[in-house]
């Protein structure tokens, strides 16, 4: 159970929302929506623990949780708008070092079948520079796969892929979310996903 209470945030003296308050069980979808500097990506990183609410709480599973949890760092998986590739790097590498960060020893046959899942393994061993923009978000989001963490922050997820991805997407979330996992979603996009509970927060 992911829940918050009152959360408010400002970006320097203009306040972006106030009073959000959410509750999220087992196999629910979060999709947050609202216009460019509404405040989607903020109210993401507060419930990864990685910036503070203006003012509210979070609660993950009844315990209070706040920024750099490590409880709830066990448990969430972030991923950005922008992908968090080096350019040096081969695909292959990039994944291996993502995962790693975040806690994760993968062998290396469960990171060429993620790759696989997302269409990137004749790719592998490509430097991330050379990627086209579908591609690098392809190879983010394969993270995933590797991460068995119960609750996913995403934004803008769809953002660059082409229908094949956006099938990808949708399959993964349904699965994660039929396992019993937890999303929250900023899109500007429709996300239409086949199984778990859906609801949708809209930060005007």
């Amino acid at each position: 159970m992911l829940e918050a209470h009152g959360l408010a945030a400002r970006r320097g003296d203009a306040q972006l929302f106030s009073g959000v308050s959410l509750s999220l069980g087992p196999g629910t979808a979060l999709f947050v929506r609202g216009p460019n500097g509404s405040g989607k990506t903020t109210l993401l990183r507060i419930l990864a623990g990685t910036t503070e609410a203006a003012q509210g709480r979070v609660l993950w599973r009844g315990e209070r949780v706040g920024p750099f949890h490590p409880v709830l760092r066990a448990c969430a998986v972030f991923i950005g708008h922008a992908p968090a590739l080096k350019d040096e790097l081969t695909i292959e590498e990039n994944l291996a070092s993502l995962t790693t960060l975040q806690g994760a020893h993968p062998e290396h046959a469960a990171i060429l079948d993620a790759l696989s899942a997302w269409s990137l393994l004749r790719q592998r061993t490509l430097p991330a520079r050379v990627l086209s923009q579908g591609q690098r978000r392809r190879a983010t989001l394969a993270r995933l796969g590797l991460l068995s963490r119960p609750l996913w922050l995403l934004d803008e997820p769809a953002s660059a892929l082409d229908d094949a991805g956006h099938i990808t997407l949708r399959d993964t979330l349904a699965a994660h979310l039929a396992a019993g996992g937890i999303a929250v979603i900023a899109t500007h996009q429709d996300l239409p996903v086949a199984s778990g509970t859906h609801q949708t927060l809209l930060l005007a």
